[in-house]
C-alpha cells in the first residue's frame, strides 16, 4: 500500500514538473514574441511615415515644409521606438515575474 502511494506521489510530482517546464518554455517565448511584434510595429510605422512624407513632399515644393515633414516622420519613428521598447520591457517584467513566482 505504501509503495502504491509513493508511486502516486512520484507520478503527481512528475506531472507537476512537466507543467512547470511547459510554463517556463512558454514564458521564455514571450520576450521573443514581444520583440517580433515591436519590430513589426516599428517597421510599419517607418513605412507609413515615409509614405506620408513622400506624399506631402510630392504635393509641396517649399523647403520649410519638407523639413517639417521629415521632422514629423522622425518624431513618429522615435515615438514608435519608445513604444516598442516600453512594451518589450513590460513583456520581460511579466515573464520574469511568472518564472520567479513559479519557482
Amino acid at each position: 500500500m505504501n509503495e502504491k502511494r509513493i508511486q502516486q506521489v512520484l507520478e503527481i510530482e512528475k506531472q507537476a514538473n512537466e507543467v512547470l517546464d511547459t510554463a517556463k518554455k512558454q514564458a521564455e517565448q514571450l520576450p521573443v514574441q514581444a520583440e517580433k511584434e515591436s519590430q513589426a510595429l516599428i517597421e510599419k510605422t517607418r513605412v507609413d511615415a515615409q509614405e506620408e512624407a513622400k506624399q506631402i513632399v510630392a504635393q509641396s515644393q517649399a523647403k520649410e515644409e519638407c523639413a517639417s515633414i521629415l521632422a514629423k516622420a522622425e518624431e513618429n519613428i522615435r515615438q514608435s521606438d519608445e513604444l516598442a521598447a516600453s512594451k518589450f520591457d513590460l513583456a520581460v517584467r511579466y515573464v520574469i515575474s511568472r518564472v520567479v513566482g513559479r519557482e
